[in-house]
């Protein structure tokens, strides 16, 4: 029998906060351990509660979901909580820096409720990175903003197929497409992708993608 996963809520408003409550709790291997309607909050009950997953609303008052998920991420006795950032807007400016401070993904507020009940999911097996649908939209603005890249001596742990694998983490695809793209199986992408991770130190996928970036992998404008 699979575990249930712990998630807790993070969003100033109360109606939004509900909503998703009703959904995930509807779900027989979910539960929600906790709601905060502030940054601070959502500290204080993650830090107690030590969730799976964390849905944190960009914008809150005292602190804000992006200053709270920093704090998160960069506590080792929370290594495992994965946080995903709720925006109202696809392209939220926030949403970058959110994923360099260590966020899972994102998701829009909108999100149909069979995306985030398979976000949820995907995410605490390492495989998800953003809302469907605009990853690769996401990753090419990414690209333009981000950094100029850093010398590549964080990739030379790598294998020359690690190399492979994590530039196409890097242009958005899954690991089914990773292994249509090279032709093996999706658990031998996925082996790859969690070994180069765990090479480079990387949280999640999110922060592979990163990587990519700014070490000079993948350049803007790979995306065709």
């Amino acid at each position: 029998m699979s575990r249930t996963i712990r998630v807790t809520l993070a969003d100033d408003q109360v109606l939004v906060r509900a909503g998703f409550r009703a959904l995930l709790s509807a779900q027989p291997d979910i539960e929600v351990v906790g709601e905060a309607a502030d940054g601070d909050e959502a500290l204080a009950l993650v830090r107690e509660q030590r969730p799976d997953v964390v849905l944190m609303d960009i914008r809150m008052p005292l602190l804000d979901g992006l200053a709270a998920t920093r704090r998160i991420t960069e506590d080792p006795a929370l290594g495992e909580v994965k946080v995903v950032m709720l925006t109202t807007f696809e392209l939220d400016e926030y949403v970058f820096e959110a994923i360099r401070a260590g966020a899972s993904g994102f998701l829009v507020k909108d999100t149909e409720p069979d995306e985030l009940l398979r976000a949820v999911r995907a995410v605490v097996e390492g495989d998800a990175l953003l809302s469907p649908g605009v990853t690769r939209r996401l990753i090419a603005e990414f690209a333009a903003r981000s950094k100029a890249p850093a010398p590549v001596s964080v990739l030379t742990e790598l294998t020359e197929r690690e190399r492979e694998v994590m530039a196409l983490v890097g242009i958005g695809l899954s690991n089914e497409e990773i292994a249509r793209r090279l032709v093996v199986s999706p658990l031998t992408a996925k082996t790859h992708v969690s070994r180069t991770m765990v090479k480079l130190g990387a949280r999640d996928r999110a922060q592979l993608v990163v990587l990519a970036y700014e070490s000079g992998l993948v350049r803007p404008g790979w995306l065709g």
